[in-house]
Formats: C-alpha cells, structure tokens, sequence
C-alpha cells in the first residue's frame, strides 16, 4: 500500500518547530504529543536560505534510533519538490515512562546520531531500555490520537500522518512482550528498600488514565487501555487472554482485565467463574465489582446488577464510573428517582484533553493530496462557506461541547428523557430536589419538621426513594398544569424560528410543549452563607425527604432543556413543511448539527434523516459515520461497504491509513458475510481502483491477523 502524502508546515524560521516541543516538555501530562518530524531544505541550485517544516505522524516503529532514521530517508525520496532538496532531518518521539523526549537526527548524507532531551532540555544517553518504553508508547499514542472515523481527530490537529503501528503477528509479539516486560515496572525511591511492594509506582500509573478516571491505578491506564483498545479492534482475544494470565499470576488485580477480554471472546462461563474466585480473594475491589455489574447488566438482570455496583461505589467512592454505573443500573430498573439521586452524587472532573502539539504560527501550510485518494464526492471545499450559513441558536448549543464526565451525565439523563419524557423528568425533579421558589417561600414561613440527614449519597445506596419517587404522586404538583399543555416529548431541537416562514407557529409550539424548567436550589447556595441565617428557620415542612441539587446537574437540565426546544422547532417545522409541500432548506453544516442534536437525544431515524440531508449538499465523515451506524445495524451490507469506502479514502486523504473503529467494523462485517463476500462487493464498487484498494488493505490486515471468516 503507498504511503499517504507527506503534509508539510513551513516555519518562519528555521527550528522554531524543535524550540517549542521543547518547551513544552514540561507541561507534558500523559503520553504527550504524537511524534514531531523536522526537515531543513536546501535550494537544489541558489545559495538562498535553508527552509525548516515539520510534520507530526503516529504509528512509525520507535523500537530503536535505526527505525526513525529509516522513516526520515523515506521522506527524501518520496519528495514531489523536485526544486529543493533535505540535508537534515529530526525525529522526536516523546517517552511517557522516563519523561524524556527521544531524537534522532539523521544528516544527508552523513550520519545518524540518537540522544534523548529531559524536561530541563539538558542531552541523555538513549539507552535500550529507553528503546523499550519509546516503543510501547509509540503504540499506545498511535491508537490514543487515531481517528473513530467521524474526522473530529483528524480535524483537531492538523498535518498529522497517521499509520498502523502493529501489521503483522510478530509486531503484535514485540509489542505484547514490551508491555508485559514494563507492566509492573515499578519506581521505586532511593529508599525503596524500606517501601512496601503495594506502595510501589507501576509504570502504567504514570501514563495517565482516561479523563473518567480520577486516579490512574494498576488496571485502568492508558497502558490498560491500549491493550483492551487493541485486542477488542483485531480480534486477537487469544494472544489478550495469555498476556493477562501470565500477569495476573502476579497480581490477582489483573482479573477485571482478564474477566473483560474473556467475555469478548465469548467466555462468559469462564469470566463468570475467574470473577466469583477473584471476589472471594479481593472482596472490595470496585473494578471487578463494576465487571460483575456490568456483565449482569448486558444479561438483562439489573437486579443481579444492583448490589454489584452499590459494592463498587463503596469500594471506591471517589470514582466517577462506579457512580455513572449505579446510575445506568437504576435507569435500567426504571427507579427513575434514585437514578436522579445518584447522578447528583457523581464526583464530576474537570475534562483533561490529550497531550497536544504546541508549534508556533506557521509560514504556511502544504497538504498535497495523492491520486490513490482522490474521489471527487468526499471533497470538502464548501465547508468554510457552510460554517458562516450556521444560524445562531444551533451555535450556542453546549451539550455538543461536553465531554469526560460531563458528556457521560448528560448522556444519562438524555437517556431517562427519552424514556420517560421531560414532563415526568421535571416532575420527579422536583419530587426528588428541593426547587427555588419552595426554598424561598418556606423560608420565610417556616416549620415544624425536621429535614431529612441522609444525602444524596446514602440515599441512592440504600435504595430509600423518596415519597412517589417515580413521579406518580396523588396529589396535585406544581407542575400538573403543565402537563396538559403538551404531550410528553422525548427529546427535541434544531434551528431557530426565523429560519423559515412557518417557523414561527414551530416556535410557539416548542414553547407550549417543552416546559422550561425552574431552577433548583443548589448546595452551593445553601452554603455560601448568602443566606442569612435564622434559627427559627431551621426546619422546613415541604422538603423533608428532599436533596440538594448540584450546581453542575441543575446547568445540566438547562442545557438539556435547550436542546429539547430546538429540536422540537425543527421537527415542528419538517412537519409544516410537509403539509404545505414546501422544501425544508439548511446547510450542510447545519444539518450535521442536527443529526449530532437527534444522536444526543437518543432520535436515530432524525438522525439519520438529517445526516442523509447533509450528505445530499456534501460529504462529511461525521454525516457518513453517522448513517454507516444506521446501516450496521439495520444490516445492510453493501450499504455499509460504500459508506466504508468513502470514510476510509477521506481519511487516506487527510494522511490517516489507519482507524482502529473502522478496522473493527470492517473484522465485524468479515466474521459475519466472509472475506470472499466483502471483497467482490467492494470490487463490484464503480469507483476509481486504488480507492477500492484502500478498503482491500484493512481485509487484508484481518487475514493477516487471522480473523474469523478472512479465509472464506
């Protein structure tokens, strides 16, 4: 397969691009940046002055200073700038365990010296052992900063080559050895001597965890989670369950991670039978609890479920996923109260992005395309013009820009909207925390009960609901008016009335059937001591099994609130289109926006409607990504295919011949219809060849890792 194109940065002056990776080694957190590639050109004829670019790339083999230096020359001859020639060129590759940023500098012709730069920018010897962890981490960042195939990677950092770090078995082999050999490496003081061995420093700590994770520990790493990344996109559960094994042997820890990979590869008695042994070794360790209620979760038995997660968030109180898992499981059980109680208790983290290049402002920038992925339907060139067309209120629509644990709350409580509708949503609200306006009114007449001491928290473990918790109470509430003003509306969004000619009744529609919500009053309030305090005050009749609302979740409701409205406005408007035969208009980029507002909302057909629609303008991956969901699971396989083929050449096109979601799909699609199968419909394809052999390289990559239907 020919390399994609090589992007080119140019620098306003020479090694700018060096000086600033070199910098910011020191504000470096997790597995840093992907790899930087500086080369200086010459004139091939004038004496004028050297030019310096620069361009980042993952998935080069970083075992050793020879397979850097080999990555550089390539860069010589592939050139298509036949009027300049490069006399030197730098690869740094950043390692994450001994924080140390390795280089390679390659002069043409002439030599290659290797040397490794700390954080203080002081010169070190580049040792095999360093070789060894720049190798596993070169891995880890290639599957870290790869692309899902909706282009929003791709997008974020510009000129980046992005390459299949593992092609083969025996790289797998270097690879699984490397992270075997470093898995419990421990740095150790210079009184380790006097240090227990639990209180040793594992590597995989080092690197940092995923932004859900409040502290990183011995299963769940970035290390961890390249391996499970990894062995869930080839398939290779074989070569996951021997690793896992042989490191459990010392630490009984490892089971979770064991457990999980045995489960994928269709092992549940066994998972089932190792996790009931490592319980009764490790009693109170939440990630083989959150196994356990996880895998009674997908076995639709959330009772079973239950006491599993309630163990974990003991076990680990301060974790964000034990909570979120208690949550699902409460949404699962339809106690939709204690649900809304334990997402108000999740510790909520600040969102911490990957390691992310710093470079100064560029001269200009290069990117060439190459004729292999050329296809005139993925061209983007109206894009800059769609994002000026964006009408305002799908702008500012901010759960789009959530993420960590913030995109995950929310995404539970879209899910319990979708179930049960925002009318019973802010109804149950309100049954559950303790609103504004009662806070207020009570306050200043007073009491004679006593409020409720349990919170939140030990509410939502003792599975105490409180009075008509799922929002059935007798009587009348504040919001029984409301309920007659509109049906009960799962989710709702899109643009704003002005948009169109009949948007204005779809505006006081939205209006009438999506209930703004009243604001809670939050603990911060109560604590801030902004209220004065008054001892005859101190007990309120109206909230005594009622909680505190969180700042964060009541902005939560809010944001949701907003995203309701609007897509009730847009499907308020389709509606009216519709009677009166008139043609629903939007950009392209508008109507991606929709399709992303429908996802979030739990609406697939909208969805899929509306990335359809923007497809109809011009391509887009997210749009494609979109719909290929639609078609996975719908089965429709030579749909799939053609989705498939566009998404793999726009990615080629940006540099990127490697997507573990799109390798995953593809190894899917071939263990169900067969190599043979896949093959002759991507041929059958009326696309240019080399487009359809981009897609023949990932079937190949499955043949060559012995997946399950690549022989037939």
């Amino acid at each position: 397969m020919v390399a994609p194109a090589a992007p080119e940065i140019i620098e306003e002056d020479l090694h700018l691009a060096i000086d600033a990776r070199t910098e910011a080694l020191q504000s470096l957190r997790e597995l840093g940046p992907p790899d930087l590639v500086h080369l200086v050109k010459q004139s091939a004829k004038a004496a004028l002055r050297p030019i310096g670019l620069y361009h980042h790339v993952t998935g080069v083999d970083a075992s050793s200073s020879a397979s850097l230096a080999a990555y550089v020359n390539t860069l010589t001859y592939s050139s298509n700038d036949k009027s300049h020639k490069i006399i030197s060129g730098l690869y740094s590759c950043y390692n994450a365990f001994s924080r140390l940023d390795m280089r390679v500098e390659v002069k043409i012709p002439g030599g290659v010296e290797s040397y490794c730069i700390d954080e203080r920018g002081d010169k070190r010897v580049a040792t095999d052992d360093l070789w060894l962890e720049t190798f596993l981490c070169g891995v880890l960042r290639a599957y870290s900063y790869a692309d899902d195939g909706s282009g929003d990677m791709i997008k974020k950092i510009i000129g980046v080559r992005r390459f299949n770090p593992i092609t083969s078995t025996e790289v797998e082999h270097k690879f699984l050895d490397a992270a075997e050999r470093l898995f419990f490496k421990g740095q150790l003081s210079e009184m380790s001597d006097f240090i227990r061995p639990s209180a040793q420093f594992f590597a995989g700590w080092q690197l940092g965890s995923d932004p859900e994770i409040q502290v990183p520990n011995l299963v769940s790493n970035h290390l961890t989670t390249g391996l499970l990344k990894y062995i869930h996109t080839t398939g290779r559960y074989a070569s996951g369950i021997n690793l896992f094994e042989k490191l459990r042997t010392r630490d009984v820890e490892i089971s979770s991670l064991l457990a999980r990979v045995l489960i994928s590869a269709d092992e549940e008695v066994q998972a089932v039978k190792l996790l009931h042994d490592a319980v009764q070794e490790l009693p109170m360790d939440y990630s083989l609890l959150d196994c356990q209620a996880a895998f009674c979760k997908s076995k639709g038995r959330p009772d079973m479920a239950l006491d599993c997660a309630k163990r974990s968030v003991i076990a680990a109180p301060s974790e964000f996923g034990t909570w979120a898992r208690l949550a699902e499981t409460y949404v699962s059980l339809e106690q939709w109260d204690l649900a809304l109680l334990t997402l108000n208790s999740c510790p909520m983290f600040t969102y911490q992005d990957k390691d992310a290049p710093q470079m100064p402002e560029p001269s200009r920038v290069i990117l060439p395309v190459l004729a292999d992925s050329m296809l005139d339907e993925i061209d983007e060139g109206h894009t800059a013009n769609d994002i000026e067309m964006i009408h305002p209120s799908l702008r500012k629509l901010h759960a789009a820009g959530y993420k960590g644990t913030f995109h995950k709350a929310y995404s539970l409580l879209t899910e319990v909207t979708a179930k049960i509708g925002w009318d019973q949503l802010l109804r149950i609200r309100s049954q559950v925390f303790v609103m504004e306006e009662e806070y207020r009114s009570e306050k200043q007449t007073g009491g004679n009960q006593g409020v409720s001491s349990q919170n939140a928290s030990t509410t939502a473990l003792r599975s105490t609901p409180s009075p008509s918790g799922n929002g059935n109470r007798d009587g009348p509430d504040e919001h029984s008016g409301d309920e007659e003003q509109g049906s009960r509306i799962s989710g709702t969004t899109a643009t704003e009335a002005e948009a169109n000619g009949v948007a204005d009744g779809a505006t006081l529609v939205a209006q009438k059937s999506i209930e703004k919500p009243e604001h809670t009053i939050t603990s911060e309030v109560v604590k801030s001591g902004s209220e004065d305090p008054d001892p005859s005050h101190s007990h309120y009749t109206q909230f005594q099994n009622k909680r505190l609302c969180e700042r964060w979740l009541d902005n939560l409701f809010m944001v949701l609130y907003e995203d309701l409205r609007i897509y009730t406005i847009w499907r308020t408007d389709v509606a009216q289109c519709k009677q009166q035969a008139l043609d629903y208009k939007k950009s392209a980029e508008e109507w991606e926006i929709l399709g992303e507002l429908a996802e979030r909302l739990h609406h697939p057909a909208e969805a899929v409607e509306a990335y359809q629609a923007c497809l109809r303008i011009r391509f887009s991956p997210k749009a494609m990504n979109g719909v290929l969901k639609m078609f996975e699971k719908e089965g429709q396989y030579k749909d799939m295919l053609g989705a498939l083929i566009r998404l793999i050449a726009w990615q080629y096109r940006w540099y990127s011949e490697f997507s573990p979601d799109l390798l995953y799909t593809i190894r899917k699609l071939i263990e169900e219809e067969g190599a043979v199968k896949v093959r002759s419909i991507v041929q059958a394809t009326s696309l240019p060849q080399p487009v359809l052999d981009l897609t023949h390289h990932y079937a190949q990559l499955c043949a060559a890792f012995r997946s399950n239907g690549s022989d037939g």
